[in-house]
């Protein structure tokens, strides 16, 4: 007779810690060969077999009940001055809402001119130990890199909720030339039941072309259609060609020094869909430094 454990549901809750979970998104759009931003539904997909194979279960009986992405944000009048930030966090919104992850952001605050997260990670805590009380979570994926979860990891084992944890470790070298590295603390990995090495796990499942690893990236769609220069243009509009490419960023062709741009000052396409050379429309600014750099760069008809 079948075991009656192997019968019951398995309810899964998942948290993201959202500026980590960016952050890595951002590592493989930018620096990783891949070039593609993490699917929040290819990481469902894959946290409900990961639970099968771990709990020894048929995926049918594994179900993801509750998911929650905690994130400081900028102010609106901020993120205004940002080009597109605020369409951007409203597709993200729009994304996040259709997979039934539930949002939670507190204002970014600036300490000493340096703007922090101030709260998030506590906001995170409570709210997971609380659900994982009242709504008896089996396992608690934590989407996390962060020791200070620890007290939370002892708190849902007391519970005898058991913790998945998803960590990256990677290097790489940022836009301004500086070699960064990401780890996940060791001490959250010694108490999570399910510890998962994420970069260990990606990289094997891409040599292999395995689906389930595929599908944890969004798929790419391939060049983005151009767009036609409208009439009566804004005679403060420039017209010029991409000189080169780094990694989120480019420089353009201009006189008397070519224009930088960073991949968040595009209109209407996407960063890793540009070539060298290119047409690109775009409107001159100035950084924090008084220097001039391109701003609102749309893609043109070659």
């Amino acid at each position: 007779m079948q075991n009656d454990k192997n019968l019951n549901l398995t309810r899964i809750g998942i948290f993201f810690d959202g500026n980590y979970f960016l952050h890595v998104s951002n590592y493989y759009n930018y620096f990783h060969p891949r070039r593609s931003r993490l699917s929040v539904a290819g990481l469902s997909q894959f946290i409900r077999k990961q639970v099968a194979t771990e709990e020894g279960k048929p995926e049918s009986l594994i179900q993801i009940v509750d998911a929650h992405f905690f994130r400081g944000r900028l102010y609106a009048s901020e993120a205004s001055q940002k080009g597109k930030q605020l369409f951007y966090d409203r597709v993200f919104d729009d994304i996040l809402m259709s997979e039934g992850v539930t949002t939670h952001y507190l204002p970014v605050k600036t300490v000493l001119g340096i703007k922090q997260e101030k709260g998030i990670d506590v906001w995170l805590a409570l709210e997971a130990f609380e659900l994982a009380f009242y709504k008896h979570f089996d396992v608690l994926v934590l989407i996390a890199a962060d020791g200070d979860y620890v007290p939370l990891l002892r708190k849902l084992n007391t519970l005898g909720t058991r913790v998945m944890i998803l960590g990256w470790q990677f290097e790489y070298t940022n836009n301004e030339g500086q070699e960064m590295s990401t780890g996940t603390s060791q001490d959250l990995f010694d108490e999570a039941t399910y510890p998962l090495a994420m970069h260990e796990l990606v990289e094997n499942g891409l040599k292999q072309n395995d689906p389930l690893f595929n599908n944890l990236f969004v798929k790419s769609v391939g060049r983005r259609e151009a767009v036609k220069p409208a009439k009566g243009i804004d005679q403060k509009t420039k017209k010029s060609t991409i000189q080169n490419l780094k990694k989120g960023y480019g420089f353009i062709k201009h006189s008397p020094q070519n224009l930088f741009f960073y991949y968040q000052s595009l209109v209407g396409t996407d960063f890793n869909d540009l070539r060298e050379g290119d047409r690109v429309a775009f409107t001159i600014d100035k950084n924090d430094k008084g220097e001039p750099i391109a701003i609102n760069v749309r893609l043109l008809e070659s």
